[in-house]
């Protein structure tokens, strides 16, 4: 080994934990920055493949039959904007199902089976389940096409194999169907297929046919276009005739909108990473250099060219950094292997992994700026007179900070903290390092707070809001740990009139309302979801309910929808959401737009609305809330007797903390914590090369009388002002960060965030953010500060 090698290794070696800091930290940079910048180059590609492979439709536009004839919905092809279309293909509404024996005969395990209500079908068919000549072709991915009438393919097993069954158990009659086959539509058009033949035998038991259509545009881009085009394709068509209408783009957020948000927080990381690593490499080799500055004597008086001493120190932050880059390169293309090949799967695509130039530009850039990071201190090294660095301690210029000194002076200020205040005028370079320290940690220290905060209270409103009580009422022999209302003909359920009745009259009851999924459907609803429709009696005030836009329901045929459908549909305040329960038709006016952190789409009205539709509203819990004073044990004692003839029971709303939840929690706590350290190694770095350099000016200080306690004083508050200035400049940004990426997950997601979650700065939070500044600095500063309190003043005379 070379000579220069030993210097290299020696030095790794004698810096085995700043190393191993350097290494870990570019090893979380380049693989946030691989993951996130591999993500956004191919996280649409999938689909994209898929679209076009398969012809898929800009928009599926589903016409009620009754308003509009085949030959009517046809001749929408013609209408403004279109460039082509297909159809009109026969397709009915969501049809409540019984599952039946799987292919062997026996009754799948934990499946509903026949006379229970299960997923509803919405069940289409086209003149040839394999054309490929059209829009939107069909994937078949398991099994065959039917090719009898009492032949289907579903797009979901549900657990059934080939040669199990599903059975229409709402119509008249009862068919049922083998099942052959899984297939789906690029565009959700339908969950169920049919062979022409079979799609009469539905019309025969008395279905109701609707006519559905597809179209593609010269401008579908955007949202904006897409409800242009649906508003052309609704003025060609007989008015009203227009029941829902799909768009591929909510398909696109569905299918890709959960891969394509951890885009925005993974950037943020990597870049935050990447500046860490920087900030590390610049602190650890400028820390060496100021360490080592009798070596770097002793190396030169050895015979060591400038170029030698800089590139031996460089190469001592390059070797831990490039084992990070090659890890976390190839960490970066691991992990995204099980997102990119679900993502693939669900289309029909081939899978797809990271393009080869994501693995290649993100290392040799980040070996780059961290090679410019550590040969700015190494060249300074270099330059360094072998005379000069043989000798340690070295004042700054008299010159620099005179005006500060003489100003500083003039605050009724001890002296030692006047001269500490003037100290960083004397070496603007190393202040203004040590800010960056500080503004680096305050940035990250506010949006890691801020993203917590704002992650938490996405989730609460699944645990408030609407699921607000302190005590639950549901239906007898109700698993312990119930929550979530159940629904449908199939499912128990409560009287609610009965119930209401007792409950008021139960002492200790404040406020109480039911609800429960009433087992119907949203015509023209994205197949991929599962979709609900709750039917609520009772007073809700109480629970404080967040809307995006409106009010809620509070006349007969109105209805609020969740943000999740309004976006999957296209539909605003105003629009009609028609639903279907047992092929019996209800349309509702949508005045409110509901945020709710789960991935189904809702549809929530009142009892009375269903009952005068002719459908059968179905309450299955009661959320009940207590008055003030009153236990839950005591309320359950005295409620029972009045709520067993009707066979309800009592339970506490018990909630569950969110592994997700608990996981991001953790990763952004742990986070946050290395940002302080790396932000207060940066100040204790710097403080320390300077208290080096003042070694001599510090004697001169102990010989005339400071106190170590003075001494201490005096180096903190070198940093306090520093600190402030960074901390009050970083909050902002912090905040302006975190606001910016989670509108960008959110707009992934095709979600609009309420103000509960994006307004997360609360002064409770914000004004121990201001002050992090000064705390990172002091934090920092604190083990130099010792040092120096503790150094003997002969020791720092001599150095002169």
């Amino acid at each position: 080994m070379s000579a220069l090698g030993k210097v290299v290794r020696s030095g790794v070696g004698r810096r085995r934990v700043q190393s191993l800091v350097m290494a870990l930290t570019t090893f979380a940079a380049v693989t946030s920055s691989v993951l996130s910048l591999g993500l956004l180059a191919i996280v649409q590609a999938p689909f994209d493949h898929a679209f076009k492979a398969r012809n898929g439709a800009h928009l599926s536009v589903q016409f009620d039959s009754s308003k509009a004839t085949a030959a009517q919905a046809a001749a929408t092809a013609h209408a403004a904007g279109v460039t082509e279309a297909s159809g009109p293909y026969p397709v009915t509404a969501a049809l409540n199902t019984a599952y039946g024996a799987d292919c062997t005969g026996n009754i799948v395990a934990g499946m509903p089976v026949a006379g229970r209500a299960s997923s509803p079908v919405v069940v289409a068919t086209r003149p040839d389940l394999a054309d490929t000549s059209g829009l939107d072709h069909l994937a078949l991915v398991q099994g065959r096409w039917p090719t009898t009438a009492n032949e289907i393919v579903l797009s979901t097993w549900d657990r059934l194999c080939a040669g199990g069954s599903v059975m229409f158990d709402s119509l008249p009659g009862k068919p049922s169907f083998k099942v052959v086959g899984q297939a789906n539509s690029l565009t959700n058009t339908a969950t169920g297929f049919l062979t022409t033949d079979g799609f009469a035998r539905l019309t025969a038991a008395g279905a109701k046919t609707d006519q559905q259509m597809l179209y593609r545009f010269a401008k579908s881009g955007t949202d904006a276009d897409l409800t242009t085009d649906k508003q052309a394709i609704a003025a060609a068509a007989p008015a009203g005739s227009v029941e829902s209408g799909q768009s591929y783009l909510a398909v696109e957020k569905q299918i890709v909108g959960a891969t394509k948000s951890y885009v925005p927080f993974l950037v943020v990381f990597g870049i935050l990473g990447l500046f860490l690593s920087v900030l590390i490499i610049a602190i650890v080799v400028s820390g060496a250099v100021v360490s080592g500055i009798r070596r770097i004597g002793i190396l030169k008086s050895l015979g060591f060219t400038p170029w030698q001493v800089a590139r031996a120190y460089a190469a001592q932050a390059l070797i831990p950094a490039t084992i990070g880059v090659v890890g976390g390169t190839l960490a970066g293309n691991v992990l995204a292997v099980p997102v990119l090949g679900k993502a693939s799967k669900e289309l029909g695509a081939a899978d797809t992994g990271l393009p080869v130039w994501v693995s290649l530009v993100v290392p040799i850039g980040t070996l780059v700026i961290v090679g410019v990071t550590a040969l700015i201190p190494a060249l300074r090294a270099g330059r360094m007179p072998a005379v000069q660095t043989l000798v340690v301690g070295r004042a700054p210029k008299a010159q620099r900070g005179r005006a500060a000194q003489r100003l500083a002076s003039r605050l009724p200020l001890p002296r030692p903290m006047s001269f500490g205040l003037a100290q960083p005028f004397a070496k603007p370079a190393r202040a203004a390092l040590v800010g960056a320290a500080v503004l680096f940690g305050a940035v990250s220290v506010t949006f890691a707070i801020g993203l917590e905060t704002a992650f938490t209270k996405y989730q609460d409103t699944d645990t408030t809001g609407f699921h607000a009580a302190s005590m639950l009422v549901v239906p007898a022999g109700t698993p312990s740990g119930f929550h979530a209302p159940g629904g449908g003909p199939g499912s128990p359920h409560l009287d609610s009139t009965e119930v209401a009745a007792a409950l008021a009259s139960i002492p200790g009851t404040k406020a109480a309302f039911g609800w429960g999924n009433s087992g119907a459907t949203v015509i023209g609803a994205p197949t991929g979801d599962h979709t609900i429709v709750d039917t609520t009696t009772g007073d809700l005030s109480w629970t404080n309910l967040e809307l995006l836009e409106g009010r809620w329901y509070q006349s007969p045929g109105e209805a609020v929808i969740n943000d999740h459908l309004s976006s999957a549909l296209g539909m605003h305040l105003g629009d009609t959401v028609t639903v279907t329960q047992d092929d019996k038709r209800l349309p509702l006016r949508i005045v409110g737009i509901d945020f709710d952190g789960g991935s189904d789409g809702f549809v929530m009205t009142d009892n009375a609305t269903f009952t005068a539709g002719g459908l059968t509203p179905y309450i299955t819990q009661f959320n009940v809330k207590l008055a003030d004073n009153t236990s839950g044990s005591d309320w359950s004692a005295s409620a029972a007797p009045a709520l067993a003839p009707l066979h309800a029971e009592t339970a506490p709303n018990i909630t569950y903390p969110n592994p997700t939840v608990l996981t991001m929690a953790a990763l952004v706590a742990t986070l946050t914590l290395m940002m302080i350290a790396v932000a207060a190694l940066g100040v204790l770095n710097t403080v320390v090369q300077d208290t080096r350099e003042r070694i001599h000016d510090l004697g001169i200080f102990k010989a005339l009388g400071m106190t170590p306690k003075q001494t201490i004083a005096m180096v903190l508050t070198s940093v306090s002002l520093t600190g402030l200035i960074a901390g009050l400049i970083g909050v902002p940004i912090g905040m302006a960060v975190e606001k910016a990426t989670l509108s960008q997950m959110g707009s992934a997601l095709g979600r609009n965030m309420p103000p509960s979650v994006t307004h997360v700065y609360t002064p409770g939070i914000l004004l121990p953010l201001l002050a992090g500044g000064i705390a990172i600095a002091l934090l920092g500063a604190l083990l130099p500060a010792g040092w120096a309190a503790r150094s003997r003043t002969a020791t720092a005379l001599r150095t002169e």
